[in-house]
Protein backbone atom coordinates (compact mmCIF):
# COMPACT_ATOMS: atom_id res chain seq x y z
CA UNK A 1 0.00 0.00 0.00
CA UNK A 2 1.24 3.34 -1.04
CA UNK A 3 0.09 7.33 0.12
CA UNK A 4 -1.38 8.39 -3.32
CA UNK A 5 -2.74 12.01 -1.16
CA UNK A 6 -1.86 14.09 1.22
CA UNK A 7 -5.38 16.40 2.13
CA UNK A 8 -5.14 19.39 3.89
CA UNK A 9 -8.12 21.84 5.79
CA UNK A 10 -8.05 24.22 8.13
CA UNK A 11 -11.49 24.54 10.05
CA UNK A 12 -12.29 27.59 11.62
CA UNK A 13 -14.94 29.18 13.24
CA UNK A 14 -16.32 32.18 11.85
CA UNK A 15 -18.86 34.97 12.64
CA UNK A 16 -19.00 36.54 16.42
CA UNK A 17 -16.79 35.00 18.69
CA UNK A 18 -17.05 34.04 22.55
CA UNK A 19 -15.78 36.15 24.44
CA UNK A 20 -14.56 34.69 27.69
CA UNK A 21 -15.07 36.81 30.51
CA UNK A 22 -11.47 38.31 33.03
CA UNK A 23 -10.14 35.65 35.40
CA UNK A 24 -12.10 32.72 32.78
CA UNK A 25 -8.65 31.04 33.42
CA UNK A 26 -5.21 31.47 34.39
CA UNK A 27 -2.35 31.60 31.74
CA UNK A 28 1.30 32.97 30.78
CA UNK A 29 -0.29 36.17 29.59
CA UNK A 30 -1.79 37.01 32.82
CA UNK A 31 1.66 38.06 34.23
CA UNK A 32 1.78 41.05 31.86
CA UNK A 33 -0.92 42.82 32.55
CA UNK A 34 -2.19 43.08 29.07
CA UNK A 35 -5.94 45.32 28.50
CA UNK A 36 -7.02 42.63 26.05
CA UNK A 37 -8.27 39.34 26.64
CA UNK A 38 -5.68 37.23 27.81
CA UNK A 39 -6.94 34.11 26.71
CA UNK A 40 -7.44 35.05 22.82
CA UNK A 41 -4.00 33.41 22.38
CA UNK A 42 -4.97 29.95 24.25
CA UNK A 43 -8.16 29.41 22.40
CA UNK A 44 -8.30 27.42 19.61
CA UNK A 45 -11.44 28.25 17.29
CA UNK A 46 -9.67 26.47 14.21
CA UNK A 47 -8.57 22.89 13.68
CA UNK A 48 -5.94 21.19 11.28
CA UNK A 49 -7.93 17.97 9.46
CA UNK A 50 -4.99 16.08 7.83
CA UNK A 51 -6.15 13.41 5.53
CA UNK A 52 -3.44 10.38 3.73
CA UNK A 53 -5.17 8.86 0.59
CA UNK A 54 -3.58 5.53 -0.52
CA UNK A 55 -4.02 3.70 -3.30
CA UNK A 56 -5.77 0.91 -1.44
CA UNK A 57 -8.95 3.09 -1.01
CA UNK A 58 -8.55 3.82 2.39
CA UNK A 59 -8.14 7.01 3.81
CA UNK A 60 -6.10 7.76 7.22
CA UNK A 61 -7.10 10.86 9.23
CA UNK A 62 -5.57 13.00 11.99
CA UNK A 63 -6.08 16.35 13.22
CA UNK A 64 -4.44 19.10 15.38
CA UNK A 65 -5.40 22.34 17.20
CA UNK A 66 -2.24 24.38 17.69
CA UNK A 67 -1.38 26.94 15.04
CA UNK A 68 -3.99 25.03 12.32
CA UNK A 69 -2.66 27.50 9.68
CA UNK A 70 0.48 27.61 9.56
CA UNK A 71 0.96 23.74 10.53
CA UNK A 72 -0.61 23.22 7.46
CA UNK A 73 2.05 25.51 5.53
CA UNK A 74 4.28 22.53 6.90
CA UNK A 75 2.66 19.34 5.93
CA UNK A 76 2.00 21.25 2.19
CA UNK A 77 5.60 22.64 2.27
CA UNK A 78 7.71 20.48 4.08
CA UNK A 79 6.12 16.97 4.90
CA UNK A 80 4.43 16.18 1.49
CA UNK A 81 7.28 14.85 -0.45
CA UNK A 82 8.08 12.23 2.15
CA UNK A 83 4.56 10.90 2.12
CA UNK A 84 3.24 10.90 -1.22
CA UNK A 85 4.88 7.21 -2.83
CA UNK A 86 5.83 5.93 0.68
CA UNK A 87 4.11 2.81 2.69
CA UNK A 88 2.29 3.83 6.04
CA UNK A 89 3.51 1.34 7.54
CA UNK A 90 7.38 2.24 7.47
CA UNK A 91 5.98 4.96 9.97
CA UNK A 92 8.92 4.81 12.10
CA UNK A 93 10.76 5.59 9.33
CA UNK A 94 8.60 8.20 8.41
CA UNK A 95 8.31 10.01 11.45
CA UNK A 96 12.24 9.98 11.50
CA UNK A 97 12.21 11.33 7.70
CA UNK A 98 9.77 14.30 8.74
CA UNK A 99 11.35 15.18 12.04
CA UNK A 100 14.91 15.24 10.41
CA UNK A 101 14.20 17.02 7.81
CA UNK A 102 12.54 19.88 9.43
CA UNK A 103 14.90 19.81 13.73
CA UNK A 104 16.18 23.08 12.54
CA UNK A 105 12.79 24.62 13.17
CA UNK A 106 10.65 22.41 13.77
CA UNK A 107 11.49 20.32 16.65
CA UNK A 108 9.30 21.49 19.01
CA UNK A 109 5.78 23.56 18.79
CA UNK A 110 4.05 23.99 15.43
CA UNK A 111 6.41 21.97 13.20
CA UNK A 112 5.49 19.16 15.88
CA UNK A 113 2.21 19.76 15.87
CA UNK A 114 2.31 19.16 11.86
CA UNK A 115 4.23 15.51 12.17
CA UNK A 116 2.05 14.75 14.75
CA UNK A 117 -1.54 15.27 13.20
CA UNK A 118 0.20 13.23 10.04
CA UNK A 119 1.45 10.29 12.33
CA UNK A 120 -1.91 10.13 13.61
CA UNK A 121 -3.23 9.97 10.11
CA UNK A 122 -0.69 7.28 9.30
CA UNK A 123 -1.92 5.04 12.10
CA UNK A 124 -5.60 5.27 11.50
CA UNK A 125 -5.09 4.44 7.72
CA UNK A 126 -2.40 0.94 9.12
CA UNK A 127 -5.95 0.58 10.78
CA UNK A 128 -7.69 0.70 8.59
CA UNK A 129 -5.88 -1.37 6.20
CA UNK A 130 -5.67 -3.89 8.81
CA UNK A 131 -9.24 -3.62 9.77
CA UNK A 132 -8.31 -3.26 13.11
CA UNK A 133 -8.84 -0.39 15.86
CA UNK A 134 -5.32 1.51 16.42
CA UNK A 135 -5.55 -0.01 20.28
CA UNK A 136 -5.18 -3.37 18.92
CA UNK A 137 -2.21 -2.30 16.99
CA UNK A 138 -0.59 -1.07 20.20
CA UNK A 139 -1.11 -4.16 22.45
CA UNK A 140 -4.85 -4.14 22.66
CA UNK A 141 -7.50 -3.34 25.71
CA UNK A 142 -5.88 -3.24 29.42
CA UNK A 143 -9.73 -2.62 30.85
CA UNK A 144 -13.28 -2.78 29.61
CA UNK A 145 -14.00 0.88 29.63
CA UNK A 146 -12.09 3.85 29.99
CA UNK A 147 -12.56 6.27 33.57
CA UNK A 148 -12.79 9.91 32.78
CA UNK A 149 -12.55 12.74 34.35
CA UNK A 150 -15.13 16.28 33.40
CA UNK A 151 -12.53 18.88 32.23
CA UNK A 152 -13.89 22.34 32.43
CA UNK A 153 -15.25 24.57 35.56
CA UNK A 154 -13.98 27.32 34.39
CA UNK A 155 -13.37 30.05 36.80
CA UNK A 156 -16.60 31.52 37.32
CA UNK A 157 -19.27 32.81 40.04
CA UNK A 158 -19.51 30.57 42.97
CA UNK A 159 -23.02 29.62 42.65
CA UNK A 160 -22.38 28.04 39.27
CA UNK A 161 -19.36 26.67 39.92
CA UNK A 162 -21.00 24.90 42.73
CA UNK A 163 -24.39 23.85 40.32
CA UNK A 164 -21.56 22.73 37.76
CA UNK A 165 -19.72 20.30 39.99
CA UNK A 166 -23.14 19.08 41.27
CA UNK A 167 -23.96 18.03 37.58
CA UNK A 168 -20.65 16.17 37.16
CA UNK A 169 -21.39 14.65 40.36
CA UNK A 170 -25.01 13.48 39.19
CA UNK A 171 -23.94 12.22 35.63
CA UNK A 172 -21.53 9.61 37.41
CA UNK A 173 -18.05 10.95 37.34
CA UNK A 174 -15.89 10.06 40.00
CA UNK A 175 -13.53 12.56 38.98
CA UNK A 176 -13.16 16.22 37.61
CA UNK A 177 -10.96 19.50 36.87
CA UNK A 178 -10.96 23.01 37.34
CA UNK A 179 -9.33 26.21 36.30
CA UNK A 180 -7.81 28.67 38.43
CA UNK A 181 -8.40 32.09 37.74
CA UNK A 182 -5.97 34.57 39.65
CA UNK A 183 -2.32 34.31 39.41
CA UNK A 184 0.78 36.74 40.31
CA UNK A 185 -0.35 39.61 39.57
CA UNK A 186 -3.78 39.52 41.74
CA UNK A 187 -1.65 39.00 44.75
CA UNK A 188 -2.96 37.94 48.08
CA UNK A 189 -7.12 38.65 46.85
CA UNK A 190 -6.37 36.06 44.02
CA UNK A 191 -4.91 33.74 46.21
CA UNK A 192 -8.13 33.61 48.16
CA UNK A 193 -10.03 33.36 45.09
CA UNK A 194 -8.27 30.21 44.26
CA UNK A 195 -8.53 29.28 47.26
CA UNK A 196 -12.44 29.78 47.02
CA UNK A 197 -12.60 27.97 43.74
CA UNK A 198 -11.19 24.88 44.81
CA UNK A 199 -13.25 25.34 48.62
CA UNK A 200 -16.46 25.56 46.60
CA UNK A 201 -16.15 22.42 44.10
CA UNK A 202 -14.95 20.10 46.80
CA UNK A 203 -17.89 21.20 49.30
CA UNK A 204 -19.73 20.17 46.36
CA UNK A 205 -18.63 16.82 45.50
CA UNK A 206 -17.46 15.81 48.62
CA UNK A 207 -14.30 13.54 49.90
CA UNK A 208 -15.12 10.47 47.81
CA UNK A 209 -14.83 12.12 44.13
CA UNK A 210 -11.49 13.01 42.94
CA UNK A 211 -10.66 16.45 42.32
CA UNK A 212 -8.08 18.08 39.88
CA UNK A 213 -7.07 21.95 39.36
CA UNK A 214 -5.07 23.57 36.28
CA UNK A 215 -2.90 26.80 36.52
CA UNK A 216 -2.55 26.33 33.19
CA UNK A 217 1.12 27.83 32.89
CA UNK A 218 -0.17 31.02 34.58
CA UNK A 219 1.74 31.03 37.86
CA UNK A 220 5.51 31.86 39.00
CA UNK A 221 7.57 29.32 40.41
CA UNK A 222 6.92 32.21 43.81
CA UNK A 223 3.39 32.03 43.45
CA UNK A 224 2.93 28.56 42.78
CA UNK A 225 5.23 27.56 46.11
CA UNK A 226 2.87 29.76 48.47
CA UNK A 227 -0.01 29.07 46.83
CA UNK A 228 0.57 25.04 47.08
CA UNK A 229 0.17 25.00 51.27
CA UNK A 230 -3.28 27.15 51.34
CA UNK A 231 -4.61 24.23 48.71
CA UNK A 232 -3.01 21.05 50.48
CA UNK A 233 -5.99 20.85 52.76
CA UNK A 234 -8.29 19.90 49.67
CA UNK A 235 -6.87 17.05 48.73
CA UNK A 236 -5.91 17.67 45.10
CA UNK A 237 -4.91 14.55 42.93
CA UNK A 238 -2.78 16.74 41.33
CA UNK A 239 -1.88 20.56 40.75
CA UNK A 240 -1.53 20.88 36.63
CA UNK A 241 0.87 22.78 34.79
CA UNK A 242 1.71 25.31 37.80
CA UNK A 243 4.97 27.09 36.10
CA UNK A 244 5.76 28.06 32.58
CA UNK A 245 6.68 24.13 30.69
CA UNK A 246 10.38 24.89 30.18
CA UNK A 247 10.95 25.58 34.25
CA UNK A 248 11.48 22.06 34.72
CA UNK A 249 13.71 22.78 37.62
CA UNK A 250 10.59 24.72 39.22
CA UNK A 251 8.90 21.66 38.44
CA UNK A 252 10.95 19.74 40.34
CA UNK A 253 11.17 22.21 43.30
CA UNK A 254 7.59 22.20 43.89
CA UNK A 255 6.80 18.25 43.33
CA UNK A 256 9.84 18.12 46.32
CA UNK A 257 7.31 19.75 48.76
CA UNK A 258 5.32 16.55 48.63
CA UNK A 259 2.37 18.55 49.56
CA UNK A 260 0.42 18.34 45.95
CA UNK A 261 1.63 16.30 43.16
CA UNK A 262 2.71 17.99 40.58
CA UNK A 263 1.57 17.33 36.67
CA UNK A 264 2.55 18.32 33.33
CA UNK A 265 3.80 17.81 29.88
CA UNK A 266 0.80 18.91 28.01
CA UNK A 267 3.30 21.35 26.33
CA UNK A 268 5.91 18.94 25.44
CA UNK A 269 7.24 17.55 22.67
CA UNK A 270 9.11 14.64 21.70
CA UNK A 271 10.26 11.93 23.93
CA UNK A 272 13.58 13.63 24.84
CA UNK A 273 11.47 16.65 26.59
CA UNK A 274 9.50 13.83 29.00
CA UNK A 275 13.63 11.95 29.58
CA UNK A 276 14.75 15.82 30.69
CA UNK A 277 11.14 15.29 32.90
CA UNK A 278 11.71 11.89 34.13
CA UNK A 279 15.30 12.74 35.05
CA UNK A 280 14.79 15.61 36.89
CA UNK A 281 12.13 14.35 38.99
CA UNK A 282 9.88 16.94 38.01
CA UNK A 283 6.43 15.48 37.95
CA UNK A 284 3.81 12.90 39.17
CA UNK A 285 1.61 12.91 36.49
CA UNK A 286 2.79 12.82 32.39
CA UNK A 287 0.12 14.90 30.25
CA UNK A 288 1.34 14.48 26.83
CA UNK A 289 -1.27 15.33 24.48
CA UNK A 290 -0.88 12.87 21.07
CA UNK A 291 -1.49 15.54 19.01
CA UNK A 292 1.46 17.56 20.02
CA UNK A 293 3.77 15.90 21.11
CA UNK A 294 4.61 13.80 17.80
CA UNK A 295 2.08 11.46 17.47
CA UNK A 296 1.19 7.90 18.46
CA UNK A 297 4.68 6.91 17.20
CA UNK A 298 6.12 8.96 20.36
CA UNK A 299 2.78 8.76 22.42
CA UNK A 300 4.27 4.48 23.16
CA UNK A 301 7.66 5.48 23.25
CA UNK A 302 6.42 7.88 26.44
CA UNK A 303 3.67 5.66 28.24
CA UNK A 304 6.99 2.55 27.83
CA UNK A 305 9.12 5.23 29.61
CA UNK A 306 6.72 6.95 32.17
CA UNK A 307 5.57 3.00 32.71
CA UNK A 308 9.64 1.75 33.89
CA UNK A 309 9.70 4.72 36.03
CA UNK A 310 5.64 4.47 37.44
CA UNK A 311 4.69 7.63 36.70
CA UNK A 312 0.89 7.46 35.22
CA UNK A 313 0.41 8.72 31.93
CA UNK A 314 -2.65 10.37 31.36
CA UNK A 315 -2.95 12.37 28.49
CA UNK A 316 -4.09 16.09 27.94
CA UNK A 317 -7.29 16.43 26.12
CA UNK A 318 -10.17 14.16 24.98
CA UNK A 319 -10.30 12.70 21.82
CA UNK A 320 -9.53 9.52 20.30
CA UNK A 321 -6.13 9.70 19.69
CA UNK A 322 -5.38 9.90 23.26
CA UNK A 323 -8.31 7.30 24.22
CA UNK A 324 -6.82 4.72 22.45
CA UNK A 325 -3.30 5.21 23.64
CA UNK A 326 -5.22 4.99 27.31
CA UNK A 327 -6.70 1.37 26.42
CA UNK A 328 -3.69 -0.02 25.12
CA UNK A 329 -1.89 1.18 28.32
CA UNK A 330 -2.53 -0.43 32.20
CA UNK A 331 -0.02 2.81 32.91
CA UNK A 332 -2.97 4.97 31.50
CA UNK A 333 -5.61 4.90 35.11
CA UNK A 334 -8.13 7.20 33.22
CA UNK A 335 -8.53 9.95 30.61
CA UNK A 336 -9.75 13.35 30.39
CA UNK A 337 -12.83 14.50 28.57
CA UNK A 338 -14.44 17.57 27.27
CA UNK A 339 -17.98 18.01 27.97
CA UNK A 340 -19.85 18.73 24.40
CA UNK A 341 -20.98 22.01 24.74
CA UNK A 342 -21.56 25.60 22.99
CA UNK A 343 -17.81 26.34 22.37
CA UNK A 344 -15.98 28.46 24.45
CA UNK A 345 -11.95 28.18 24.06
CA UNK A 346 -11.95 25.71 21.37
CA UNK A 347 -11.23 22.70 22.99
CA UNK A 348 -14.83 21.03 22.18
CA UNK A 349 -14.72 22.09 18.74
CA UNK A 350 -13.57 18.71 17.84
CA UNK A 351 -17.32 17.72 18.93
CA UNK A 352 -18.20 19.77 15.58
CA UNK A 353 -16.21 18.56 13.28
CA UNK A 354 -15.83 14.50 13.65
CA UNK A 355 -18.45 11.81 13.99
CA UNK A 356 -17.95 8.78 16.17
CA UNK A 357 -16.20 10.81 19.53
CA UNK A 358 -17.35 8.80 22.34
CA UNK A 359 -19.61 10.02 24.86
CA UNK A 360 -19.49 9.62 28.47
CA UNK A 361 -21.67 7.65 30.55
CA UNK A 362 -21.81 6.94 33.96
CA UNK A 363 -17.59 8.49 34.20
CA UNK A 364 -16.85 6.19 31.71
CA UNK A 365 -16.57 6.12 27.85
CA UNK A 366 -16.27 3.16 25.32
CA UNK A 367 -13.88 1.73 22.25
CA UNK A 368 -15.54 -0.14 19.51
CA UNK A 369 -13.75 -3.19 18.78
CA UNK A 370 -15.27 -3.31 15.44
CA UNK A 371 -14.27 0.50 14.30
CA UNK A 372 -11.35 0.23 12.40
CA UNK A 373 -8.08 3.21 12.73
CA UNK A 374 -9.65 5.62 15.10
CA UNK A 375 -13.31 5.33 14.69
CA UNK A 376 -13.84 8.65 13.59
CA UNK A 377 -15.26 10.43 9.95
CA UNK A 378 -15.21 13.65 9.48
CA UNK A 379 -18.96 15.36 9.30
CA UNK A 380 -18.97 16.98 6.28
CA UNK A 381 -22.13 18.52 6.38
CA UNK A 382 -21.38 20.02 9.96
CA UNK A 383 -18.35 21.36 8.06
CA UNK A 384 -20.76 23.76 6.19
CA UNK A 385 -20.91 25.71 9.45
CA UNK A 386 -17.63 26.66 9.38
CA UNK A 387 -14.73 28.53 7.06
CA UNK A 388 -12.75 25.89 5.58
CA UNK A 389 -9.19 26.39 4.16
CA UNK A 390 -8.13 24.01 1.83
Amino acid sequence: MKITEVRTRVVELHGQRVLSPPHFCANPMDLLGVSADPMSAYRFHSWLLVELGSDAGWVGMGNAGLAPRVAKQVIDLYLKDVLIGSDPFDSEYLWQHMYRKTIAFGRKGIGMVAISAVDIALWDLMGKALKQPVFRLLGGKTKKRIPVYASRLYSQPLDELQQEAERYKASGFKAMKLRFGWGPADGAEGMERNVELVRTVRGAIGDRIELMADAYMGWSFDYARRMIPLLAPYRLRWLEEPVIPDDIGGYAALKAMNLIPIAGGEHGFTLYDFRQLVDARAVDVIQFDTNRVGGITVARKIQALAEAYEIPVIPHAGQMHNYHIVMASYNSPMAEFFPPVDIEVGNELFWYIFKGEPAARDGFIELSEDLPGLGLSVDEERLKQFHVIE
